[in-house]
């Protein structure tokens, strides 16, 4: 079978997975720039793809006229126009299954997610690092003809800031630290009042850059902004292509196991992870990162972390499994990242 010319890579959410696909497909196009590539995603993560020119990205509208199995048939017919020899399923979920069941003749390929190491992980089974989500994601084109070599990555330039952002965020010669405090689940999320004195300490030295999403998230974050001048709350002010090029030029990004800190990853920033109820060795560290940058629970008082693989279950307890970590200990490693 000849390989495939044109590949529709398939990965619809959510935000975190969907910015993990961006320094796979950077490399795959510096490995086998002939080929095209069409990714498929939900349309608000279009800006992800915007520093690989390379890669064309179709919008998906699974709320309203590609919802449900008539939806996924009416976007199967969208498609087909692009003339893709193969699919990618990066997600590969039953939303994705049954939309690559209406398109006839194309050669496919799909993730292995792991299903039981995962499962032999958070029942402590077996305690060691599985592969990672990038080398799956790099896996599957495998099985298509194309072997990657993510190990040389090459990152996008630093993003020229319009008169907009610089407004906000101010211009001095200090490091920019980008704090995103907030996850999905409270397993997840470090302690806000102990958040609240590793900023307090940060913006000493630092211009540290909030961010965060929705109403809530907003005012928490204005309230932390408004005892410092060294505080930058960004959260509602700009979009995501936006805050995409402030995080572009941040020096360290400090995240929870959570989307910003791919965001960040996939830009080429250096960032510290923050883990909770999960664990780095269920595979999802951002890209280029090794453990040595993540910073972990203790799991003398919390020996069954992990207790799952995205955060949402947890024993009685364990979601103040993140308040073992000191705030000192953070500031440390933000420090040594800078020096």
């Amino acid at each position: 079978m000849s390989k495939p010319k044109h590949i529709l890579v398939i990965r619809l959410s959510a935000m975190g997975d969907v910015a993990m696909t961006v320094p796979v497909l950077r490399a795959f196009t510096r490995q086998y720039p002939d080929v095209k590539l069409t990714v498929l995603t939900k349309a608000f993560f279009k800006p992800f793809f915007k520093s690989i020119p390379q890669v064309a990205t179709i919008g998906v509208d699974i709320k309203g006229k590609h919802k449900g199995i008539f939806g996924l048939y009416r976007l199967s017919k969208e498609l087909m126009p692009l003339n893709f020899d193969a699919i990618a399923d990066i997600h590969n979920v039953i939303r994705s299954q049954i939309l690559r069941c209406f398109i006839f003749g194309k050669q496919v390929a799909q993730i292995d997610k792991g299903r039981q190491e995962k499962k032999a992980l958070v029942s402590r089974q077996s305690f060691k690092q599985l592969k990672t989500t990038h080398q799956r994601y790099a896996d599957v084109f495998e099985n298509l003809g194309y072997p990657l070599d993510l190990s040389q990555p090459k990152f996008p330039k630093r993003e020229q800031l319009n008169d907009r952002c610089i407004k906000v965020i101010g211009k001095d010669s200090k490091a920019l630290i980008g704090v995103a405090p907030f996850a999905a689940f409270e397993g997840k999320m470090y302690p806000m009042h102990l958040m609240t004195a590793v900023i307090e300490q940060l913006s000493k030295t630092y211009k540290v850059l909030l961010f965060g999403a929705g109403n809530h998230e907003k005012q928490t974050l204005e309230a932390i902004a408004s005892a410092s001048d060294n505080v930058v709350n960004l959260a509602g002010l700009f979009s995501l292509s936006e805050e995409l090029e402030i995080m572009s030029n941040l020096d360290v990004m400090l995240a929870m196991d959570s989307g910003n800190a791919h965001m960040a990853a996939m830009l080429g920033i250096k960032v510290i992870t923050l883990w909770g109820v999960t664990h780095p060795y269920a595979g999802f560290l951002p890209f280029n990162h090794d453990i040595s940058s993540a910073i972990l629970a203790n799991r003398v008082l919390y020996p069954k972390i992990p207790t799952s693989i995205y955060g949402n279950t947890w024993p009685e307890g364990y979601e103040k499994a993140l308040g073992s970590i000191a705030p000192n200990q953070i500031v440390t490693k933000v420090q040594e990242l800078l020096n």
